[in-house]
C-alpha cells in the first residue's frame, strides 16, 4: 500500500496521494470501460437467433416439431449469450457438423438482418453516446460471428459509435460465459487500470457470468433480452435494469 504521509518534526508535509476521477498513473477512473452485449442489450432482433436456428437446424436434418428439435432449441435458448459455434458443438458433436450449423446459422441470421428485421433497444445509442461523451469507454461485444455482428453493425448504421467492438474470435475464440472478451477489452483499450473499474452490461445469465468471472466491479443485467430478474441475480447480477437507457444515469449515480 503506498504511503500517502510524510511527516518531519517540524512541519506536517502530509500529501493525499488519492486519485479523484484519474488515478496516479494518468488512467481514468472508476467505471471508466462499459462492456455492452448486443442482442438483447443495445439491439433487438425480435427471435431472429430462433428462426436463424430452426433454419440451419433444418439443413442438418433437423425436423421443426420433432422431439429433438424441441429440446435442441431448448438449448440454444438456455444458453443465449453464449458462442454460437460452442453451442453447435455441444448439439451436433463432431467439429465438422458443427461448423455446417454454424455457417448455416450465420447465414440465415445475416438474410434476416438485410430484410430490416433488427433494430436498436430504445434509447440504446443515446445511452451509448451519454457515456462517451462522459469520458467513458465503450465496447460492444457479441456471441456471433465477425460477418454477422458487422452486418448488424452496417445494418444500423452503429459503425462509429463504440469504441472498440469484439466477437468471440477476437478473444482467443472462446465466448461468453467465458471471461475473455470482457479482459481483450480491458486490455485492448487501456481504459481502466483496474478490473473492477469496468462495468458488464447483458441479458442473459452468461453475460452476468462473463462479468464476474473478469473482476469486473459493475455486472448489470437488463429486462429487455433472454432472461429475467431472477435468472440474471442468480447468475451474478450487481444491478438489474429495465433497459439499458438507464444505465447512464446508474453510473452517475454510483459515481
Amino acid at each position: 500500500m503506498a504511503d500517502t504521509a510524510t511527516t518531519d518534526t517540524t512541519t506536517d508535509t502530509t500529501t493525499d496521494t488519492t486519485a479523484d476521477s484519474t488515478d496516479v498513473t494518468g488512467t481514468p477512473g472508476p467505471r471508466g470501460l462499459v462492456v455492452l452485449d448486443m442482442a438483447g442489450t443495445t439491439v433487438a432482433d425480435g427471435g431472429l437467433v430462433e428462426r436463424a436456428f430452426e433454419r440451419a437446424a433444418e439443413r442438418l436434418g433437423v425436423e421443426p416439431g420433432t422431439p429433438d428439435h424441441t429440446e435442441k432449441l431448448r438449448y440454444v435458448l438456455a444458453t443465449m449469450g453464449e458462442s454460437k459455434i460452442s453451442v453447435f458443438r455441444h448439439l451436433f458433436g463432431t467439429e465438422e457438423l458443427a461448423r455446417r450449423a454454424n455457417s448455416a446459422f450465420e447465414e440465415a441470421y445475416a438474410e434476416l438482418v438485410d430484410r430490416g428485421l433488427v433494430t436498436p433497444v430504445p434509447g440504446a445509442r443515446a445511452a451509448i453516446e451519454e457515456l462517451r461523451a462522459g469520458g467513458r469507454t465503450v465496447a460492444l461485444t457479441t456471441g456471433f460471428a465477425r460477418v454477422t455482428q458487422d452486418a448488424i453493425l452496417d445494418a444500423l448504421g452503429w459503425q462509429d459509435l463504440a469504441d472498440l467492438t469484439l466477437c468471440p474470435a477476437d478473444a482467443g475464440g472462446r465466448g461468453r460465459p467465458y471471461p475473455d472478451m470482457v479482459l481483450t477489452a480491458f486490455l485492448r483499450t487501456g481504459a481502466v487500470a483496474d478490473v473492477t473499474d469496468v462495468v458488464v452490461v447483458g441479458d442473459t445469465a452468461y453475460d452476468m457470468l462473463s462479468g464476474r468471472r473478469a473482476g469486473a466491479g459493475t455486472v448489470a443485467g437488463v429486462l429487455t433480452g433472454a432472461h429475467d430478474r431472477a435468472t440474471l441475480t442468480r447468475n451474478g447480477a450487481t444491478h438489474v435494469l429495465d433497459s439499458v437507457a438507464e444505465l447512464p444515469r446508474l453510473l452517475a449515480e454510483s459515481a
